[in-house]
């Protein structure tokens, strides 16, 4: 399969289409307004290089390669390219992909239509990496001649400098990485931009806007500080307004190509967006996020009036915690040499380096302050050694801001004269919260600090313990630092899907211990952050469609609804050997030391799959509730119901999650845009469930927890606090605010008894 329409994918086709195309044909689908295109597969381009016999000559050059060598990581880069862009495509792919784009022209009316041809890599757009700009884009392609041409350069852009040494940061086999490419109808944009459904920096439920004229190119890429638009979701009351001063814009000249043009003067500074518009962005934006179920990164076009979405993608960048608005944090400091937009959080101190080209990248060492007009993704090397980003241009979802944030790096943009105000060598501070640079290097220490801002300098004392849900190892340390009692829930999917290779893959190849290892190894991690305090790992509970696109998993069932199908305990009951390489990983910790560790079993609806499981634990020498503490969650309503037979056959804790609670109590799917609206975790079928739970629970002396969302909701909190819950787990940027209302709630219960008692 070398070519497929957009109405034939959908986001489940990473593997195929990669993650831009995947989400294209999940749009499309969901009625989402996008222009329309194909994709020429990542199977296509896999032949394409083993055929021509070139793919082994070009995993030898990155083999040689040194990372960290600039000069020859680019000198291999452009070699590899050359290779690929001389080597002929196929007769038979040609034919196939020229039929694709000569029906695209017939289907919008037009002879050689316009369109962008965009890389999507079968590794991007991942909810665990970005990949910003790793890949290039191709604008205002027509012609049989060029559409060819330019999917190869596409194909040869997955060998761009940048996007070698990003995968190779972030553990990412080359062999394993390929890439799909997008044909896709140009919008010719009169005004165009990014939209967060939420804050990146704070997670809350405000749509961040920023929009300029012309194509989404001068956003995106930083050359342009666009306008700024925040409007609140819940009633789409436009809240904040920032016109910036709009300098230059892309558009298409008479050759049909994209050229990068001065704004005229009467434009610059005039608002891009009016007050419908940003209404409905917020409306499109809260559809999309509530079709994927989570925050979403977006690309949009107006052209002629008329609303496009260009891409959607998980956000990668939220922040960990929200840093006190009114913090003096940065009062003592020196005079402001520049201000800016804060595009990610925390404080940073170290002599300015300014960089004008590619060639001065070298010049930044550990801890500078990089400032430059704009980063690009060839400057990312460059970046992870500063210790702070300032930039001339851009907006909070330009390059700049997104690989700051992702590398957790304090950033400022759009200063406008950063690199002509700050002075080389310099010492500088700056506030990545506010946007503003000081003058001289502050004793405070350098980094970013929003985290510790959550933990109080009285600290309250609950009964009712706050846990922290932790998805990756290298959160662990910000979410201990919050002073979280445990972790209620640490999720193993992301330890498994971020190797790439399917976990009965390593069994299959005689690898178990190499599983065991990786799993031991990161769940440690967490361990270590948090010992003494309990951590409640959870088994793997992957759907189908998140392992299939694992190397191994081209045999993975394709189910019709994942959610319901071979997942959780079900699974690994059927596939005994993962479950047990999961329970000696737990064995190895525990042998070490770590007895802080409790075991979790997911998505359990009979108490004979808890017994099952723990007969398996046995069988690998390490004794449910006696070496560890054995749980479940409560996430289907029949385990609910059936607390009291789960309860007499032994379980040291339960924790309520509840997200699938809700969905599977009310038949709704909350990424369906039709019926996400009656998504409710207040239901009362929902709360009756949660409360008999929690009371069957204090009855027997079970610790009950809850992970799911309404674990964050301040007064679903009191409520669970008066049903005698034990704990509560919840995400790192809500446990202080949670720790308040829990501690509101106790004094509020101890209050009521006093006063029936003087009655």
């Amino acid at each position: 399969m070398y070519v497929v329409k957009f109405e034939d994918l959908n986001k489940s086709d990473i593997g195929i289409a990669g993650g831009k195309g995947a989400n294209l044909g999940e749009l499309t689908q969901a009625g989402i307004p996008v222009p329309p295109g194909f994709v020429v597969t990542a199977q296509a381009y896999e032949k394409f290089m083993e055929d021509s016999g070139i793919n082994g000559q070009v995993m030898s050059i990155l083999e040689k390669i040194d990372i960290n060598d600039t000069k020859a990581l680019q000198a291999a880069a452009e070699e590899i390219k050359t290779i690929i862009n001389e080597t002929p495509i196929p007769e038979d792919m040609i034919v196939l992909i020229l039929e694709a784009y000569n029906q695209l022209c017939q289907r919008v009316g037009e002879d050689d239509t316009d369109v962008a041809i965009r890389s999507s890599a079968t590794a991007e757009d991942l909810p665990e990496a970005s990949f910003a700009g790793q890949q290039d884009t191709f604008l205002h392609v027509s012609g049989n001649d060029e559409v060819i041409d330019y999917i190869r350069k596409c194909w040869a852009s997955l060998f761009e400098a940048r996007a070698i040494f990003y995968r190779e940061e972030n553990n990412f086999e080359h062999s394993k990485v390929f890439i799909a490419v997008v044909v896709q109808k140009m919008a010719n944009a009169d005004k165009a931009g990014v939209m967060f459904t939420v804050n990146p920096s704070t997670g809350e439920e405000i749509a961040l806007i920023e929009g300029s004229w012309g194509l989404g190119e001068a956003v995106v890429s930083g050359d342009v500080t666009p306008d700024n638009y925040q409007v609140d979701k819940k009633n789409n009351e436009i809240i904040n307004v920032t016109i910036s001063d709009k300098k230059v814009m892309y558009t298409n000249d008479e050759d049909g190509t994209s050229v990068k043009v001065d704004v005229p003067e009467e434009k610059r500074n005039e608002r891009v967006l009016s007050d419908s518009e940003l209404i409905q962005l917020t409306e499109m934006g809260k559809r999309v996020q509530a079709h994927y179920g989570e925050p979403m990164d977006t690309e949009w076009a107006f052209e002629r009036g008329s609303l496009f979405l260009l891409q959607a993608r998980p956000i990668t960048t939220l922040g960990d915690a929200e840093v006190d608005q009114d913090s003096d944090e940065s009062s003592d400091l020196g005079d402001v040499l520049v201000r800016g937009l804060g595009a990610s959080p925390g404080m940073a101190s170290g002599k300015v380096k300014i960089v004008l080209d590619i060639d001065e990248l070298d010049k930044i060492k550990d801890g500078d302050i990089m400032v430059t007009t704009m980063t690009t993704p060839d400057m990312v090397p460059a970046m992870r050694r500063a210790s702070g980003i300032v930039t001339d241009e851009g907006g909070v979802t330009c390059h700049a801001s997104i690989i700051s944030r992702e590398l957790g790096i304090p950033c400022v943009v759009g200063t406008g004269s950063a690199t002509t105000t700050l002075e080389e060598n310099s010492g500088v501070t700056l506030d990545g919260k506010k946007g503003l640079v000081f003058e001289g290097i502050s004793e405070t220490k350098e980094e970013a600090a929003p985290v510790a801002s959550n933990v109080e300098a009285a600290p309250i004392i609950t009964v009712t313990e706050v846990k922290a849900n932790v998805s990756m190892p290298e959160a662990a340390e910000k979410a201990a630092a919050t002073g979280a009692d445990g972790v209620g829930l640490l999720r193993t999917e992301h330890l498994m899907l971020t190797s790439g290779i399917h976990p009965g893959k390593f069994i299959a190849d005689d690898n178990e211990d190499e599983l065991i290892d990786t799993i031991a190894e990161n769940v440690q991690i967490v361990a270590d952050a948090f010992y003494p305090k309990p951590v409640w790992y959870r088994t793997l509970d992957a759907p189908t469609d998140e392992f299939i696109t694992l190397e191994g998993g081209e045999n993975e069932p394709r189910e019709h609804n994942p959610m319901l199908g071979w997942r959780g305990i079900r699974r690994e009951l059927d596939q005994p050997e993962i479950l047990k390489c999961e329970f000696k990983a737990i064995k190895k910790l525990h042998e070490k030391g770590y007895t802080n560790i409790g075991i979790m079993i997911p998505l359990s609806q009979s108490p004979a799959e808890l017994v099952q499981a723990k007969a398996l634990c046995s069988e690998v020498g390490l004794e449910p509730h006696k070496d560890v503490e054995f749980g479940m969650m409560v996430e289907i309503p029949a385990a609910a119901i059936m607390i009291d037979e789960y309860i007499k056959v032994g379980i040291d804790f339960v924790s309520l999650g509840t997200n699938d609670l809700t969905q599977y109590t009310l038949a709704v799917d909350r990424n369906n845009e039709f019926v996400a609206k009656h998504y409710s975790e207040e239901h009362p079928a929902v709360m009756k469930l949660i409360e008999r739970t929690i009371r069957k629970c204090a009855e027997a002396g079970v610790k009950c927890s809850i992970c799911g969302q309404a674990g964050s909701v301040p007064h679903i909190v009191e409520k669970l606090v008066g049903f005698g819950i034990t704990s509560v787990s919840s995400n790192t940027d809500a446990i202080a605010d949670v720790r308040k209302t829990v501690a509101r709630a106790e004094q509020k219960i101890i209050l009521d008894a006093a006063r029936k008692s003087l009655e």
